[in-house]
């Protein structure tokens, strides 16, 4: 990347941020050639906040686009939502959702962390699961974090072909195509 007059870096920083906002200071400071401390300084003088105060405001955006769910309906922790094209949330599996003996996680935390994902997609104020087609690749162990990630694949009319996937750090554990209706009226 070449190197850019204060301004021009501030502006380009702006930008990238805008698109991308969950970048760390650090993969900034390495992107720009600069110290995580010139990327903190031109972040405080943009009136732009540190990465967990970014993440916690996309969170918010992603809970306020909520159409098909409650919020409280919505297993884990939805980190991204574009309502008929992506969607991200998280899962941190803790003691209540695990096998006493096995020490992993029960399979319908991480259905239902999928499920929730994919009828959160679908835009309309109703969706129903129609058909699933899933698959649990490995146990996901206590204190692991699920991230699930929903894409729409198709959609005709009010039906929705919806593909998730949910990774432990770069490894798959789950994944399902879903069919989903939608629904204009409630029932």
């Amino acid at each position: 990347m070449a190197r850019y007059t204060k301004e021009e870096r501030r502006k380009v920083l702006e930008e990238a941020l805008s698109e991308h906002p969950f970048f760390t200071d650090e993969e900034l400071a390495e992107r720009f050639k600069v110290s995580v401390s010139t990327i903190r300084l031109d972040r405080g003088e943009l009136g732009i906040p540190e990465l967990r105060e970014r993440t916690r405001a996309v969170a918010q955006d992603a809970y306020f686009a909520l159409k098909s769910l409650d919020d409280q309906e919505l297993i884990g922790e939805l980190r991204e939502l574009v309502i008929g094209e992506r969607a991200r949330s998280e899962l941190r599996i803790e003691e209540s959702m695990v096998l006493a003996k096995a020490r992993v996680a029960r399979g319908h935390y991480l259905f239902a962390q999928a499920n929730s994902l994919a009828i959160a997609l679908v835009d309309a104020p109703m969706a129903l699961t129609g058909s699933v087609d899933m698959k649990f690749i490995r146990p996901v162990q206590l204190g692991e974090v699920a991230v699930a990630e929903g894409r729409v694949i198709k959609r005709t009319r009010n039906k929705y072909w919806v593909q998730v996937s949910v990774n432990v750090d770069l490894e798959e554990v789950f994944q399902g195509l879903w069919i989903l209706f939608a629904r204009e009226e409630l029932l």
